[in-house]
């Protein structure tokens, strides 16, 4: 075989491989946009651009709808290929199991629900006296509250008892920063987890329900051979 039958036969796998998650690409394929532009801005025009974006209490309170959608955009910190690696591992298998539809539901379910729910938590801790009233401003973009619920829709993916197993991980994972930091992007991260778990009603009629032993069998299984 040669070099152009390789080379074309990478392409049309990689290009299977993309769109059995179109959702998930296009995605990362804004993010990648928004990250270079964001390399390409002073610190004071990013704060500026980021802070436009932000799901605070006083955007909430003016435009929610354009914020919480223009916020999905954006990426807070981190390089964009860390995010692309957690998006194959996680929102890929998610959009594919789910299909695209139901896999954008649990996003904007987690997203717009932790922001929410987070927000909420930071506005009681202004009026308590256990935050400053600067706080109302703070700066809250990012992708992070989507992937936290679908990291634990998942969990219906995974066979029992594996899945048990699974689900009290992402719990722990999730509550210990709460408990430690109690931050309102911790709180969010929760939430958001929480509202993945409650998803369960749109998992219901997916098959394909995944076993680790069957797959590791499945890899260690001996080829058999004829001669």
């Amino acid at each position: 075989m040669g070099v152009r039958d390789r080379l074309h036969l990478w392409a049309s796998a990689a290009w299977t491989y993309v769109r059995r998650a179109p959702g998930t690409f296009v995605w990362l394929a804004v993010l990648l946009v928004t990250t270079i532009v964001a390399r390409h801005l002073s610190p004071g025009e990013l704060q500026f651009v980021l802070g436009n974006r932000s799901t605070n209490l006083h955007h909430l309170r003016e435009d929610p709808v354009r914020v919480l959608v223009s916020s999905a955009f954006w990426l807070a910190g981190g390089p964009w290929i860390g995010y692309a690696l957690l998006y194959n591992i996680f929102h890929v298998p998610a959009e594919r199991w789910l299909g695209t539809l139901r896999w954008v539901a649990v996003c904007v379910l987690a997203h717009v629900g932790a922001t929410y729910l987070s927000e909420g938590a930071l506005h009681w801790a202004i009026e308590h006296s256990d935050a400053p009233a600067s706080a109302t401003f703070t700066l809250d973009v990012g992708v992070s509250y989507a992937l936290a619920g679908i990291v634990a829709v998942l969990t219906y993916r995974i066979a029992t008892p594996w899945r048990y197993v699974y689900a009290a991980g992402v719990v722990v994972f999730f509550l210990v920063p709460v408990l430690t930091n109690q931050t309102f992007t911790d709180v969010g991260h929760l939430s958001a987890a929480l509202i993945g778990f409650a998803c369960w009603p749109l998992t219901r009629s997916r098959e394909g329900v995944w076993n680790p032993m069957t797959a590791l069998r499945a890899r260690t299984r001996p080829s058999r051979t004829t001669g």
